[in-house]
């Protein structure tokens, strides 16, 4: 398909079931070659990841950075480092505080892939919006998830949640040596609506945040002597309160 059609696609599936899934070589298509040309160098930004040292549960097998835009489908311009903040109501297990993490650097926050993510869900969202704010609040979201022998690792804690904005992205960026990773949708009574694995580089997933909720199940190593790696980009887009 072309991009004018996988952009309507993605679309259509938000609005008759909650979410929509883009294999990796449609979004490859949507995003662009020219985009893709540095994708390696994107990828490896990963490695440079700060731990996430506000998880309640203890647990030492998150990394990430953040950064905050203001988008609008004129523009998108970086907004001054920020807390990422979620009500315990979205998240009760690492809710109710302002969490500081690592910021994204200028060199991923104004990458190619960055940007087309942003500009590519705003040509997504904004149409579906019923009514769409002048202004997007936008949040970049890199995790790394690690797993060992006999230390699983958890890339939603908190379980089957919502995040509390209006739309969702996630993309994987790689997947090394994992075992399972699951991620799971399901209507906000518990009813499963869908249930697949991210398993190629640019795989992505698509939610309506205000209707389904999300989860990933545990990963853990497929060989045990070496570690597990599972790294997405999560962009989030609210209206602007």
């Amino acid at each position: 398909m072309s991009p004018p059609d996988l952009l309507e696609a993605l679309r259509q599936a938000l609005v008759d079931q909650g979410y929509a899934r883009s294999p990796a070589e449609e979004t490859r298509a949507l995003l662009g070659p020219a985009t893709l040309t540095d994708w390696a160098g994107f990828a490896d930004s990963w490695n440079d990841l700060g731990l996430d040292g506000f998880m309640a549960d203890g647990g030492r097998y998150r990394k990430r950075r953040f950064a905050a835009f203001a988008a609008t489908p004129e523009s998108v311009v970086r907004k001054p480092h920020q807390p990422h903040y979620q009500s315990r109501d979205y998240n009760a297990l690492n809710g109710g505080v302002q969490r500081w993490f690592d910021p994204v650097t200028d060199a991923i926050a104004d990458h190619p892939v960055t940007r087309a993510v942003i500009s590519q869900g705003l040509a997504i969202f904004h149409p579906i919006t019923p009514q769409p704010p002048a202004s997007w609040h936008v949040e970049l979201h890199q995790f790394r998830i690690e797993a060992r022998a006999g230390e699983a690792g958890l890339p939603t804690p908190e379980g089957a949640h919502r995040d509390g904005v209006d739309w969702v992205i996630v993309i994987l960026v790689d997947r090394v040596n994992v075992l399972s990773g699951v991620t799971d949708i399901y209507a906000p009574g518990g009813k499963s609506l869908g249930s697949f694995t991210l398993t190629v580089p640019a795989d992505m997933v698509l939610l309506d945040d205000l209707r389904v909720l999300h989860g990933v199940t545990a990963i853990r190593p497929e060989d045990p002597d070496r570690a597990a790696l599972r790294d997405v980009l999560v962009v989030t887009f609210r209206q602007e309160i």
